[in-house]
């Protein structure tokens, strides 16, 4: 059995990760980097004319140069949180029981994108360089509560008969919105909103595209694995 799930999970996931994850370098490479690099010469451009403090001492922080260094850098991440989502994908289907083919397997990157990305994007949306933001410990924890009412409301409003259990899945998509995700007390930033607004609209079609991608190379590989 653990031979089996080993097959039909880590292999799947492992191929599924590494593509979708190059895929979505490429992506990011041909519409979001260009946004980001110009977001960061207005973001230059505000430290020179206003330096901080303690500028000084973050000139000494290592970062990966632009060019053939960031891309690696990029590249590797995306591997890394592409294969993790393929794991958390392939732990739902075992807990779920269920087959899976390319087809299908759109449908469950479907709900990713709309668990992991959408739900808090619509809180939290995509932010360029030099933009204003709330305390990073507070919009983790609105992310991660975010995230697992979303989950959890699609669960019960898919998998579950009982309309109590669909009504509270309603509740559970909805409740972290009311509550509201926690904003800058000056919103904003120094690039330009017609960027900024491009940026967002960027992230969203390649997050889209890559978690499709997910789901149906995962459900292909995890097919054929499975026979």
């Amino acid at each position: 059995m653990r031979k089996i799930a080993f097959k039909t999970i880590m292999i799947p996931a492992a191929f599924s990760g590494l593509l979708a994850g190059v895929l979505l370098t490429l992506l990011q490479h041909i519409q979001v980097v260009p946004l980001i690099l110009e977001a960061e010469v207005y973001e230059h451009a505000a430290e020179a004319a206003h330096p901080a403090p303690s500028a000084e001492h973050e000139h000494g922080a290592w970062q990966p140069e632009d060019g053939w260094q960031r891309n690696v850098f990029t590249t590797a991440a995306n591997i890394v949180v592409a294969l993790g989502y393929a794991l958390l994908l392939g732990a739902a289907l075992t807990l779920r029981d269920t087959a899976l083919t390319w087809r299908s397997g759109l449908l469950w990157g479907l709900a990713g994108y709309v668990v992991f990305f959408v739900a808090p994007s619509l809180g939290l949306p995509p932010e360029v360089p030099g933009a204003q933001a709330a305390e990073l410990g507070q919009r983790q924890l609105w992310w991660i509560a975010t995230v697992g009412c979303t989950a959890a409301g699609l669960a019960l409003m898919v998998f579950s008969a009982r309309r109590t259990a669909k009504l509270l899945g309603v509740v559970l998509l909805i409740a972290p919105h009311f509550i509201g995700a926690p904003q800058p007390e000056v919103p904003g930033g120094v690039a330009p909103a017609e960027l900024a607004q491009a940026f967002i609209v960027a992230a969203f079609i390649a997050n889209a595209v890559f978690w499709l991608a997910l789901g149906g190379l995962f459900g292909f590989f995890h097919r054929r694995w499975a026979e």
